[in-house]
């Protein structure tokens, strides 16, 4: 009973101070939260915010819906198999005049005019010379003699796609697939078909610069970090010197120095290598050599802090143990530099498949990528479901790289443990 209260009481101040620890813990992070609280409130509205609504744009089909309720209704249980009965087209007929009266009908044929080539020129005809409500039992033959496609169960099945609320079409579009009258998953019509090209296009170049830039940034990367701080120093000025002219600057000045009268091709000639001046600019070689130079400090900066972090010791004992310096390199260098090597050319890539200007100024119509498409969609036709779709097919390449290049800097440093 004593060793039971003794107990007791020795145990009983540490509770009260258990409880005040984890109260101040519980303090130093809500202050710590209020702290970034700004932050990320900020990145919700401008940056999180905006992706959402994009990835949603690529789903959403309000148009028809919200233009022809009526005919949506009516077509709900229709099998698509043959042109649907009569009071699906006398729903149409009443929702085309409504539309008509609104002045909504434009909003509707637009959304169909994507599914099927021509539904605006449809659509409007229809309005047009549907003067009045077609009596009961005839719609159906009114509107077909209006309009032959309204006899057409291809005509139907594009409102019965686009009747929403969620649709696969700009996904499917985005990647050249489309459904056939069945409801099937088809290769788009060969005419249509270009989006692949394009991706395939933007990955390449891609690829290339990232390339480029390793070729290049590693030597440089090398020296900054193996030459004295002071010397250095004043070299990392010139890797970052691009970052203080605007990009549209650059990319002109290399239409001025590519050109055919400009410094590249006059001194090509000068020096009599060639008699007529070479196409540097509106083709592939324009795009690669723009965009390389513009993206050069994003593959130098993760290469230099990688190699400064290398001790030189681990090279001085390769070679008293008896190793080349080839050998001393390649086996000992060269592999601690591969964290650095995988974050800049990451960061390269990611950059370079989200390129519009430089490729949009420098380079020719088979060199556009896809940030052309998703622009072009956005600002020229205001086909905002398929630049949407576009872009998160762009987003989901994105986050897949991220996913590859994190397993891969994951195995790199658990074979680094295992071999340490």
């Amino acid at each position: 009973m004593t060793a039971a209260f003794v107990a007791g009481a020795d145990a009983s101040p540490e509770v009260p101070l258990k409880r005040r620890l984890k109260r101040a813990e519980r303090t130093r992070r809500l202050k710590a939260l209020a702290l970034i609280l700004p932050l990320l409130l900020f990145l919700l509205f401008t940056f999180l915010g905006p992706i959402a609504g994009m990835l949603w744009r690529s789903v959403d089909d309000w148009e028809v819906r919200q233009v022809m309720p009526h005919t949506v209704a009516a077509l709900a249980d229709w099998d698509g198999m043959d042109v649907p009965g009569e009071p699906a087209f006398a729903a149409l007929a009443g929702d085309i005049r409504t539309a008509r009266e609104a002045g909504t009908i434009a909003i509707a044929s637009k959304r169909l005019n994507y599914a099927l080539n021509g539904f605006r020129t449809i659509m409007s005809g229809t309005a047009r010379n549907l003067k009045t409500l077609p009596e009961p039992g005839t719609a159906k033959d009114t509107l077909i003699g209006i309009n032959p496609a309204w006899g057409e169960r291809a005509t139907w099945a594009a409102i019965k796609g686009a009747s929403g609320p969620l649709t696969s079409f700009y996904l499917l579009g985005a990647l050249d697939l489309t459904r056939n009258l069945d409801g099937a998953i088809v290769a788009a019509p060969e005419e249509q078909a270009i989006y692949r090209d394009v991706f395939g296009r933007t990955f390449t170049i891609s690829l290339g610069v990232t390339v480029l830039c390793l070729i290049l940034g590693f030597p440089v990367a090398y020296m900054l970090a193996t030459l004295p701080t002071g010397q250095s120093n004043v070299l990392m000025i010139f890797v970052l010197l691009p970052f203080w002219t605007s990009l549209l600057v650059r990319t002109c000045a290399w239409i001025v120095v590519l050109q055919s009268e400009g410094i590249v091709n006059d001194s090509l000639r000068w020096i009599g290598l060639i008699d007529e001046p070479l196409r540097l600019i509106y083709n592939r070689f324009g795009v690669y050599v723009a965009m390389t130079h513009v993206l050069l400090p994003f593959m130098i900066l993760p290469l230099y802090s990688s190699m400064k972090s290398i001790s030189p010791a681990y090279m001085r004992a390769a070679a008293s143990l008896g190793a080349s310096p080839v050998t001393a390199f390649l086996r000992i260098y060269l592999p601690q530099t591969v964290p650095g090597i995988g974050a800049g050319s990451l960061l390269v890539f990611i950059l370079a498949i989200g390129y519009y200007i430089t490729p949009a100024l420098v380079g020719g119509a088979a060199d556009q990528m896809i940030s052309y498409f998703i622009a072009f969609y956005t600002t020229e036709t205001v086909n905002w479901g398929l630049a949407s779709a576009l872009g998160a097919v762009l987003l989901l390449a994105t986050l897949l790289l991220a996913v590859v290049y994190g397993k891969l800097v994951h195995g790199q440093q658990v074979t680094g443990g295992m071999k340490n």
